[in-house]
């Protein structure tokens, strides 16, 4: 793999990951897309399911992340944003060892999503002591997660109301 493609093919995903954050979804997704006509990563990948998600294209979406893991599977990335989509598809069964799977991941800047998904899936299932926890873990994570510090408040609540609440 020459340097100079890869250096290619990352510029084209910081333009898309640019447009991405702008709203321009389409535009990243060709732009991703260019990406991986240059060179495929794991990157490339894993950002245009992101943005395909947003049309909920999740079987693309999961498709594309598996491509990343096949190229690359220290990359976390994929395995939380795989979780996230069968959380999405109202599979949260489906999600945890995804999940599970991007907290052992080698090369991930964000282990509070990951955390947070889980979060979240414990919620939906009714295991609020769980899904505090994995919000607590989450926030401790990256202390600025305004969404994880919401959670846990919204999870103390649910806790503090089963306890009071009378028993038949």
């Amino acid at each position: 793999m020459s340097e100079e493609k890869r250096q290619e093919a990352m510029e084209l995903v910081g333009k898309a990951y640019q447009l991405h954050m702008k709203g321009e979804v389409d535009s990243a997704i060709e732009l991703y897309s260019e990406s991986l006509a240059v060179l495929p990563t794991a990157e490339a990948y894993t950002f245009r399911g992101w943005a395909m998600s947003y049309g909920h294209d999740f079987d693309e979406a999961i498709a594309d992340c598996h491509r990343a893991i096949d190229l690359d599977p220290e990359f976390g990335n994929p395995y939380n944003d795989i979780g996230a989509y069968y959380i999405e598809l109202g599979q949260p069964d489906d999600a945890v060892p995804w999940l599970r799977m991007a907290l052992k991941a080698k090369r991930y800047e964000s282990y509070c999503f990951p955390l947070f998904n889980l979060g979240r899936v414990y919620e939906s299932l009714g295991r609020f002591e769980l899904a505090l926890q994995n919000y607590r873990s989450a926030l401790h994570e990256n202390p600025r997660y305004a969404q994880a510090a919401k959670a846990v408040e919204r999870m103390k609540q649910k806790l503090e109301a089963t306890q009071t609440a009378p028993t038949a």
